[in-house]
């Protein structure tokens, strides 16, 4: 096992039998203590963040990781079935792995997922995604003053604000950081 001294950013841990990706690592001697390191790191089963200090000779078990790129098929009663392409392995995600994920998930879409010990645990968006509206009320004549917008159901049931010119059954770009509405496509 590596000692804390070697612990990169990017690697996961296992800390307290929980694995942990680490965001940040400082190596700090302070005038005439011993020297540590101070980790930032992430829980990946439950998100909470935290910093935790290790003496920099200390043995810190270093997880294997893997990341693949899968393909969303299909969901079924609260679970989420992805695709590998290269292998056409099937991996099936539950509803509270995924979080609010779920809401950017159309089929064929691609997501990113981080295997920790061959086992899925984290799921990553590409910064934007390309949804049908499968809902949206008229646009107002006349309403067009200024940016004046509407509420819009996209086809994975995630409602958002789109301009009044957008018709159902347009496929817009949607940004999966804060859900907003970027275009057409």
């Amino acid at each position: 096992m590596p000692a804390a001294n070697d612990i990169r950013k990017g690697q996961v841990i296992k800390f307290n039998n929980e694995p942990h990706l680490v965001m940040e690592t400082q190596h700090r001697t302070p005038g005439n203590l011993r020297a540590f390191v101070q980790i930032k790191m992430r829980n990946l089963r439950y998100g909470k963040a935290l910093d935790q200090r290790f003496g920099s000779t200390e043995s810190i078990e270093v997880m294997a990781t893997d990341r693949k790129q899968l393909e969303f098929s299909y969901a079924d009663r609260g679970t989420y079935a992805f695709m590998d392409n290269d292998t056409f392995e099937q991996i099936e995600l539950t509803e509270s792995q995924l979080g609010d994920i779920k809401n950017y998930l159309a089929p064929g879409g691609k997501v990113d997922v981080l295997f920790v010990d061959e086992r899925p645990l984290s799921v990553d968006l590409p910064s934007t995604v390309t949804l049908k509206i499968i809902e949206s009320a008229d646009g107002v004549k006349g309403d067009t003053a200024s940016n004046v917008q509407k509420p819009a159901k996209l086809e994975t049931g995630l409602i958002i604000q789109v301009p009044l010119f957008i018709k159902e059954g347009e496929v817009i770009k949607v940004s999966t950081i804060d859900g907003s509405y970027l275009g057409r496509v």
